[in-house]
Formats: structure tokens, sequence, C-alpha cells
């Protein structure tokens, strides 16, 4: 059985011809577990993930390893984008790029591939895919009672948005120079942002920018 492939939230989804064209959350595990590529579901449509660049990539490994390495021998894990996340409140299912829960992690079956509560979690940002990560994929996030903090790493520049929860509000702050450093309070990490942009390459302004070079 073949799982209908609807396009990107942030599109118009227009449902392609297929057996179904709604699936239930355990139609849609049940045949995520057996796929060859990752999808989200949401509002009963299983939806493909696209794939990520270069500058994605380097940024999300960067990124796991300075938080990864800050939570050795804590009661903390970290997972990048192969751990599926559920918001139980909107039965979204998604693949955050990064996640990471301090305390006992909880999941949502005995597959042990679902996590339930997430302390924070960051997203990398694409063209394709920022306005739903700003938009409706945060509106599905701030229904986690687990989730404290919510990330947004840019790629095509040197930015670093983070949202704390503070009561029933986020409060925004905004990082943009290589050597500005942005600490994740909840689960007592910090990392500078060339760290994180080490590798990366930008056009040619974000790159004197990134360099310090204005000579």
């Amino acid at each position: 059985m073949c799982a209908e492939k609807a396009p990107h939230p942030e599109e118009e989804a227009v449902p392609l011809a297929s057996p179904k064209s709604r699936y239930t959350a355990e139609e849609y595990l049940a045949l995520e577990r057996k796929a060859e590529y990752k999808s989200e579901f949401v509002n009963g449509m299983i939806i493909a993930m696209a794939g990520v660049s270069r500058s994605h990539s380097l940024i999300l490994v960067n990124l796991s390893r300075e938080v990864s390495r800050q939570l050795l021998g804590r009661p903390c894990e970290t997972y990048t984008s192969d751990m599926r996340v559920r918001v139980s409140p909107t039965g979204l299912y998604t693949y955050p790029d990064l996640a990471a829960v301090c305390g006992e992690a909880l999941f949502d079956d005995e597959h042990v591939d679902t996590l339930l509560n997430p302390t924070v979690i960051v997203e990398v940002l694409s063209p394709s895919t920022e306005a739903y990560d700003r938009g409706e994929k945060f509106a599905h996030y701030r229904r986690l009672e687990s989730l404290k903090e919510y990330v947004l790493v840019s790629q095509d520049k040197v930015r670093i948005e983070y949202f704390v929860r503070h009561g029933a509000q986020w409060l925004l702050s905004e990082a943009g120079g290589p050597d500005e450093t942005v600490r994740l309070e909840s689960i007592g990490c910090e990392f500078v942002l060339r760290d994180v942009y080490d590798k990366v390459r930008f056009d040619d302004s974000a790159e004197e920018e990134f360099r310090g070079d204005h000579t």
C-alpha cells in the first residue's frame, strides 16, 4: 500500500490519486516505519519531506555537536532529525532538525521512535519551509507543555532567533554576530554562532560579515 504524498503544508494541498485521501495516525505510523524517506503527518495527510542543502547539513551537525557535548554525563538527551516528535494536542507528527530533552524522555509506544516531551526544538530554516516553521508549525509546537525554547537558525546569513516560554507568552531574542552567544537556559547549554556556522559558505556580503572582513 502506497501512502499519498501531499505538498508541504505551506503549499496548497492537492491530493494525488490514491486509495485514500486521509489516514489515521496508526496507518501513518505503520507506513512510515516501512518507508525509505521521512514524511510528516497532519490533519490526516501524509506529507513528504524534502531533502536538505549542504549548509543545512553542516549547521545541523555543528549545532548537534555543540549541544551534545555539553549534555555529556547529564540526565539529558539530544536527537537529530531521525527522531520523530508527536504533538499530542494537535496530532502533528514531525521531524525537528534537533530536539533535546532533560529529565525522562517519554515516547509514544514500545517502538521508542516518537518523542513526546522535547524541552528544546531547533529548526534550520530553508526557503521552502521558513514560513511554515515560523507560523503553523510553531503554533503546533507551542501546544507542547514540555517545550521551553524554540530556536530558528538561518542558513543564508548568520542569525539565530530563539523563543523562550514565560507562562503563556513566548519572548523572542536574536543573535546575529559570529562572536555572539546563544544560551538555552532550559537545558543549560550555550554556543557561539561562529561554531554553529563553521565551514558554511555564504554570499559575498554575508561572508564578509561572518569573517569580520570590512576592509
